[in-house]
């Protein structure tokens, strides 16, 4: 609990921004955990698209009630490039999911965050992921890079990414080789031979993109597995790709679980002296959305 007379007991201001922003599960995850820390801050949804962006932020400066901004889509390369300063991680991936407003001055400090990692490592280890041997990244975005760090910091010496045009996806090599992580860069084609031999895949596609590829390994007879999928694009879930997989025999975690792993590093920097419980965050951002804590 925050005590009474501190700053952070007076009435803060969060928001996600993005387009579209509606769908966005996150002012219930962070509601939950401003409620369970005593914290008084209102967190709401903003559909802000890159038209737009450069003046919300300005406008975010200015305004003494900001405490922090959590970023989806289409907006994670574009704020990186807004911010004031970014961690040394999220410098290294190009992209920001958190922004953290500091300074007292009459323009305030933006320093850009990468919380997707922590999500991404969080919910595996907690679905009992160790020392991915054989992990696969489908898809080429801001959320691969943030799979790929999030799967080194899970131990993985190697990455195979499956993207439709490799070429496009080529800094991704560039993140793997600054985190000490080797990512072959396959082609499309070659997923279905890709995610079989596999111990852990994580899909950063959205919705129903991976479905073609649901069908393939569904129709294969003889595909089993016993590794663990991750799929980011929870809703409809399960997804087809983790019918297949669970149909298979391999475990499945939803994007739901690294959206709230995600969300409470988030909030742990909005306000650091509030003197997180994480255990007590996870357990009302779960119940918040109606999730089953793994």
């Amino acid at each position: 609990m925050v005590p009474p007379g501190t700053a952070a007991a007076q009435a803060w201001r969060a928001a996600v921004i993005g387009s579209p922003i509606a769908h966005s599960k996150s002012p219930l995850l962070h509601t939950a955990a401003y409620r369970v820390l005593g914290i008084d801050c209102s967190y709401s949804a903003i559909d802000v698209d890159e038209a737009r962006l450069d003046v919300f932020v300005d406008e975010m400066r200015t305004g003494g009630a900001w405490r922090g901004l959590s970023v989806t889509m289409p907006l994670k390369g574009a704020v990186a490039r807004l911010v004031d300063g970014t961690t040394a991680q999220a410098a290294v991936l190009g992209v920001v999911n958190t922004v953290v407003v500091g300074g007292d001055g009459p323009r305030r400090t933006l320093t850009g965050h990468n919380t997707d990692v922590a999500g991404v490592a969080h919910a595996l280890a907690a679905a009992g992921v160790v020392t991915p041997r054989r992990a696969v990244v489908l898809g080429g975005g801001g959320t691969a890079a943030a799979a790929v760090a999030g799967l080194a910091q899970l131990g993985a010496g190697a990455v195979r990414v499956l993207v439709r045009r490799p070429a496009a996806a080529a800094d991704l090599r560039r993140i793997g080789e600054a985190l000490g992580v080797e990512v072959d860069l396959s082609p499309w084609s070659q997923a279905a031979e890709a995610v079989s031999a596999s111990d852990v895949v994580i899909s950063t596609l959205p919705p129903h993109a991976a479905d073609p590829l649901a069908g393939e390994l569904a129709a294969h007879a003889g595909f089993r597995t016993d590794g663990t999928l991750l799929d980011v694009a929870y809703d409809p879930w399960p997804s087809r790709l983790a019918a297949a997989w669970q149909q298979a025999g391999g475990r499945i975690v939803p994007g739901l679980d690294m959206l709230i792993h995600q969300a409470v590093e988030q909030v742990a920097l909005f306000f650091p002296e509030a003197g997180q419980d994480r255990a007590a965050v996870l357990r009302v951002m779960y119940d918040a959305v109606g999730a089953t804590r793994r």
